[in-house]
């Protein structure tokens, strides 16, 4: 997969297979860190209520003002990639970007101040089942962490920026200083000062993350000024992207916060372990689809008016996430709770939440495919410049994902929440993929299906072998999520992990290459590149 539209790999444009095995390799640094991090917070705090009201008040942050700077950071990109590949020698800068940035980091510096002023009330409606001292530790971390608002907007817009000059390490890097903060926050003062020593870390980690931005954009030669000039044109085209793409971001926003509102009328620890649950989920979903989209979503703005190349670049793009997440999908159903006691069952982190936990993961795990094409045609859709067929299904998404929280949630408890959550994701993936193919010819909807089909058959197949090995006498330690087992030992629950994920595996590549089946590169290419160090 390489960007046509801007030249090939020899005219000095970047090679999306390429760019997604350095963003992967350069992830997963930052990924693993963050997997620790959430390790020592879940051994310093445990899953109660403390650490529910840290979930709370960053979620607040990230999810209300952050939301904000994600779409504009992904609405200056079509803008600023069209501009990258026309340029022929020195950047000569980007207007329409200069202001996008300006307004928005007074936007959000303003609208924090605001949120902080009335953090107790609005703490209070996101999380109804607060009360008392939650409550108010919730609000007074809401503040400490809104100081973060216009750090977190920075990072976003640059690491855009400069990922649509091709550039990718530095922002495959960011989460590093960011998590080595956060773990010495948690480890050195959280027992002496709680929850609060999360909050101050997390701004300082997000200084860290904006420096991170700055040795691309000087390397580069992006010159960035303020600019308030709001009729240029470059920023109208950016600004006209905003509003659909701002309320597509907000409606799976809401789902999070509806999950965490629900949640915290449910047992104590309850949001920890949701929040951990699908922790554990985006870890696989951002080292295969986040590092995937870093560089498909330039390459896919740049080809935007050949519609064969887009196909091409959507075709490519899901079967690599298909082909790697169906089988850990199905390991993460079969194997959650070895997997959460592994990552997790440490210190203050009981077995009562690793059961919780690995009940959320197994409940949330079917979405991660369907996560991963929904966001691949939905960067299909935004670089061909329909950002209204996304909004539409994400709000048809959201009244699914709301209305199975309300009705499971009373049922199933955490499960019911996580299943919610599973089939508005699956519903809008269907609904994307049909609507890019409609109206724009950008996919093509009978090979999707062929590749769709082959992993669901494949993968009920790997499941349904996995789950006979699992329940056989022999098998070391107990892998159901819901049925602790006091009698075994976390060594035993990940041996047997590693024995279903052996059988898993085995039988989908073999049913991969009995079938035929065309996704079968996707492994051969990536052993490939990995021999050619590209």
């Amino acid at each position: 997969m390489s960007r046509r539209g801007s030249g090939a790999e020899g005219s000095g444009r970047f090679s999306v297979s390429r760019a997604a095995l350095l963003v992967t390799a350069l992830t997963a640094a930052s990924t693993l860190l963050g997997l620790l991090r959430d390790v020592v917070i879940g051994a310093v705090y445990g899953a109660g209520p403390e650490l529910d009201a840290y979930l709370v008040a960053q979620g607040l942050m990230s999810i209300v003002l952050g939301l904000v700077a994600d779409a504009v950071s992904r609405s200056v990109t079509p803008r600023v990639a069209r501009e990258a590949a026309a340029e022929s020698g020195h950047c000569r800068g980007h207007r329409g970007f200069d202001v996008a940035l300006t307004v928005t980091l007074v936007a959000l510096g303003l609208a924090g101040v605001m949120v902080g002023l009335l953090a107790g009330p609005v703490t209070s409606l996101i999380a109804p089942g607060f009360s008392g001292e939650q409550a108010d530790v919730a609000a007074s971390l809401t503040r400490v962490m809104l100081l973060a608002t216009v750090l977190v907007a920075g990072t976003d817009l640059l690491a855009s920026l400069v990922q649509a000059h091709g550039r990718f390490a530095w922002s495959s890097l960011e989460g590093v200083p960011f998590n080595i903060i956060m773990i010495g926050a948690a480890a050195l003062f959280g027992p002496q000062h709680g929850v609060v020593a999360l909050a101050v870390g997390f701004v300082l980690g997000s200084g860290a993350r904006l420096a991170m931005q700055l040795p691309p954009v000087r390397r580069i030669g992006i010159p960035l000024r303020a600019r308030v000039n709001l009729r240029d044109p470059g920023f109208l085209e950016i600004a006209r992207l905003v509003p659909p793409m701002l309320i597509g971001t907000a409606v799976v926003n809401v789902n999070t916060l509806v999950d965490r509102a629900v949640g915290s009328t449910l047992q104590e620890g309850a949001i920890t372990a949701l929040s951990y649950g699908w922790r554990l989920i985006h870890l696989p979903e951002t080292l295969v689809i986040t590092a995937l989209l870093v560089p498909l979503y330039p390459a896919l703005s740049a080809a935007a008016s050949d519609r064969r190349e887009v196909r091409g670049l959507v075709r490519q793009g899901m079967a690599v996430t298909v082909t790697v997440l169906t089988p850990l999908t199905v390991l993460l159903v079969l194997a959650a709770r070895p997997v959460v006691d592994l990552a997790f069952g440490h210190g203050a982190f009981e077995a009562q939440a690793v059961t919780d936990t690995a009940l959320a993961v197994a409940w949330y795990a079917p979405a991660l495919i369907a996560l991963g094409c929904r966001q691949i045609v939905v960067r299909a859709s935004y670089a061909v410049g329909d950002a209204a067929s996304p909004v539409v299904v994400a709000v048809l998404a959201m009244v699914l994902n709301v209305a199975g929280d309300l009705l499971l949630a009373p049922i199933m408890g955490i499960a019911g929440i996580a299943a919610a959550t599973t089939a508005s994701l699956v519903l809008a993936a269907v609904l994307n993929i049909c609507l890019l193919h409609r109206r724009h010819r950008g996919v093509d909807l009978r090979g999707a299906a062929g590749l769709l089909s082959r992993a669901l058959g494949l993968g009920l197949l790997a499941l349904a072998a996995g789950y006979t090995v699992s329940t056989a006498s022999w098998m070391p330690g107990n892998l159901m999520p819901a049925q602790p087992d006091a009698g075994a030992s976390a060594s035993a629950g990940v041996l047997g992990a590693v024995v279903i994920a052996a059988v898993v595996a085995a039988v989908y590549v073999l049913g991969l290459i009995l079938l035929r089946a065309p996704e079968r590169w996707v492994l051969a290419r990536g052993v490939n590149l990995l021999r050619r160090g590209r």
